[in-house]
C-alpha cells in the first residue's frame, strides 16, 4: 500500500503542474487577445485615415477649419469640445458622487443604502439617447430661459458666461454628462469605502474622533485609489459619449471661450457626418478624428495611472 501511494503521489503532482501550465497559458491568451484587439483597432484607424494624414499632417490637430465643400478639415474644435465638456462634467459629478457615496457607505441605514444603490445603478443602465431626449425637452428650455440668463446677468463680465443664451451649449452638454457619469462615481466609490477594514474606523473612534472625522480623515484617504479609479472610469465614459451630447451641444464646429456657446465633440461629429461623408478625404478625416479620440483617451488614462502610482508611492513613504 505504501509503495502504491508513493508511486501515485508524483503522478498527481505532475497532473497538477500540467493543469497549472495550461491554465496559465489560457489566461495569458485571454489577456493577450485584448492587446491584439487594441493594436488591430489602432492599425485599422491608422490605415483608413491615411489620405487625411498625408494631406493635412500635424496641422490637422491645430486647424479650426471644417469645410466638407473645400475638403479643408481640422480637429481642434472637436478636441476642445470633447475635453471641455468632459472636464466640466467631472467637476460637477465628482463632489456630488463622492458625497453620495460617503452617505451610502458610512451614514445611511443599511436597508436605505441598498435601495438607493440599486436605483443609482439603474441610472447607469439607461441608454444615452434617453438622457438626450429628456435633456432636449427639460434641460435645454430651462437653460435657455432661466439658468443661462441668470449666469449672464450676474457673471456676464466673465468670458465664460458671455454671448447669446441658446440653451444648447458646452454647459448643457456638461450637465447631461455629469448626470450620466455620477452613477459610476457613486457605485465604485461606495464599494471602495465599504472595503476599508472596520478596524480603521474603530481605531479612529477609540481615539476620540467623531463619526464624520473618522470618515473624512481615515476612511476616505484609505479608499482614495478606488475613488480615483471611479473618477477616471467616469472620464472614459464622458469622453466617448455620443448621442446625448450630440442632441444638446449645438453641433457648431468652432471654438468659443463662453460655456454658453454651442460647440461640437469628436464622437458627435463622427456620428452626425459619417453616413453623409462623400469623398476619400472627408471619410478619412472622420476616421482620423476617431484615431485622435482613441489617442486622447489613452493619454488621459495613462496620466490617471501615473497619478495613482504617484499617490500610492507617497502614501507608502508616509507609512
Amino acid at each position: 500500500m505504501g509503495t502504491v501511494a508513493a508511486l501515485q503521489a508524483p503522478a498527481a503532482g505532475r497532473r497538477t503542474q500540467t493543469g497549472d501550465v495550461i491554465a496559465r497559458w489560457v489566461a495569458f491568451a485571454f489577456a493577450a487577445s485584448i492587446l491584439v484587439v487594441a493594436v488591430l483597432l489602432v492599425h485599422q484607424l491608422w490605415v483608413s485615415s491615411a489620405a487625411s494624414r498625408h494631406k493635412f499632417g500635424w496641422g490637422f490637430l491645430t486647424s479650426s477649419q471644417w469645410n466638407p465643400v473645400t475638403e479643408d478639415f481640422g480637429a481642434l474644435p472637436f478636441i476642445y469640445g470633447t475635453v471641455i465638456t468632459s472636464f466640466l462634467a467631472l467637476l460637477i459629478s465628482t463632489p456630488l458622487g463622492l458625497g453620495a457615496a460617503i452617505f451610502l457607505a458610512e451614514l445611511a441605514p443599511a436597508k436605505l443604502s441598498s435601495i438607493l444603490t440599486f436605483l443609482i445603478e439603474l441610472l447607469a443602465a439607461i441608454p444615452s439617447v434617453i438622457y438626450g431626449l429628456l435633456a432636449m425637452f427639460t434641460l435645454v428650455p430651462l437653460m435657455r430661459n432661466t439658468i443661462e440668463p441668470f449666469l449672464k446677468d450676474y457673471f456676464g463680465y466673465l468670458p465664460l458666461f458671455k454671448g447669446v443664451a441658446f440653451g444648447v451649449s458646452y454647459l448643457t452638454a456638461a450637465l447631461v454628462l455629469s448626470v450620466m457619469t455620477i452613477p459610476f462615481v457613486i457605485s465604485v466609490s461606495r464599494e471602495s469605502l465599504l472595503a476599508v477594514p472596520r478596524e480603521q474606523r474603530e481605531a479612529a473612534l477609540a481615539l476620540g474622533a467623531t463619526r464624520w472625522e473618522s470618515t473624512w480623515h481615515v476612511v476616505v484617504p484609505y479608499a482614495k485609489l478606488g475613488i480615483l479609479g471611479s473618477v477616471f472610469l467616469s472620464l472614459a465614459r464622458a469622453l466617448g459619449e455620443t448621442m446625448a451630447v450630440t442632441m444638446v451641444i449645438g453641433n457648431n464646429p468652432a471654438i468659443h471661450a463662453s460655456l454658453l456657446a454651442p460647440g461640437y465633440t469628436i464622437a458627435a461629429v463622427i456620428a452626425n457626418e459619417f453616413s453623409e461623408a462623400t469623398g476619400q478625404i472627408y471619410l478619412a478625416a472622420l476616421v482620423e478624428l476617431g484615431l485622435v479620440l482613441f489617442c486622447v483617451t489613452i493619454v488621459i488614462n495613462a496620466v490617471a495611472r501615473l497619478m495613482i502610482v504617484a499617490t500610492t508611492r507617497k502614501g507608502s513613504k508616509r507609512a
